[in-house]
């Protein structure tokens, strides 16, 4: 079971970076995160409402309010750096984020079997060789480095912080809520201070209009990211945090997948590489 919800979870936040880096074309990085998480704070409300998962609150909520503040910070670091670039460093150097779940696992006392250690150290090659790495060439800005190691720190954090969120099935919906309540509270504050200082929060020519007929990919990004936490969550319940949180992190081979697919880009060949030493390193996990 482990292995099934890591691996949805990678699915998920796979596609939804996908979806997220396409509306990043049209619309400001801090709108996407806003509204997005707005939405799905929006649904996941009238999920605990309807099944009174309010109940299920107490001091483990503070690790997902924590989730909620760290998450924003990871994201827009990550956005900022791809814009400063080149890509092909900061994608692979952002997914190194799994190095802090797995040390909390293994601060917490889990310890792998050899076959999982060997899975572990294949898949994490694999993830960072699936961005295409660029070895040579494009100059690397240190504002960019800097940058994608807060997004990685952040994105490994709240992997770690949500696995300790809940209890429970109904416990987990609230502190999913929680921390997206947690994420529009930080993200509209800061929103409303970039607005202050002259960044308009949508781009000349889009307008409510436009906006809301791309209510539902900005629904689909925020959700799917709900529902990757949700999975992980499982996993790190069901099986060890170490395991969970590497298979979790093959999202970046899913965003590459689906660039082909929908996209046409063509993989590189370091790419088809890392994506095929990734399901490798995913195997040995699981049968382990």
């Amino acid at each position: 079971m482990t292995a099934l919800f890591a691996l949805a979870s990678a699915a998920l936040w796979g596609l939804a970076d996908f979806r997220g880096g396409l509306l990043t074309r049209r619309l400001p990085a801090l709108t996407v995160v806003v509204v997005s998480q707005f939405l799905a704070a929006v649904a996941l409300g009238a999920v605990v409402a309807g099944t009174g998962a309010w109940r299920e609150a107490g001091p483990q909520l503070w690790f997902a309010a924590a989730a909620g503040l760290v998450g924003p910070v990871a994201m827009l670091s990550f956005y900022k750096a791809l814009a400063l670039g080149p890509m092909g460093v900061v994608s692979p150097l952002g997914s190194l984020g799994v190095v802090v779940p797995v040390a909390a696992g293994l601060a917490l006392g889990e310890r792998p079997g050899l076959g999982q250690f060997a899975g572990i150290a294949v898949a994490v090659v694999g993830i960072v060789l699936a961005g295409g790495p660029e070895l040579r060439g494009a100059p690397v800005q240190r504002q960019a480095v800097v940058l994608t190691l807060v997004a990685a720190f952040g994105f490994g954090s709240v992997m770690a912080l949500i696995a300790h969120a809940s209890g429970s099935i109904a416990g987990l919906f609230l502190a999913l809520f929680v921390q997206r309540v947690t994420n529009v509270a930080a993200g509209g504050t800061a929103l409303w201070v970039q607005t202050r200082h002259g960044a308009p929060a949508l781009p000349a020519g889009v307008g409510p209009r436009i906006l809301w007929g791309l209510v539902p990919v900005l629904a689909f990004v925020g959700l799917a990211d709900v529902a990757a936490n949700g999975t992980y969550s499982l996993a790190a319940r069901h099986g060890p945090v170490t395991v969970a949180a590497v298979l979790s992190s093959l999202y970046p081979v899913i965003t590459a997948l689906a660039a082909f697919v929908v996209l046409k880009e063509r993989l590189r060949t370091v790419q088809a590489a890392g994506a095929g030493l990734a399901l490798a390193g995913a195997v040995l996990l699981a049968a382990g």
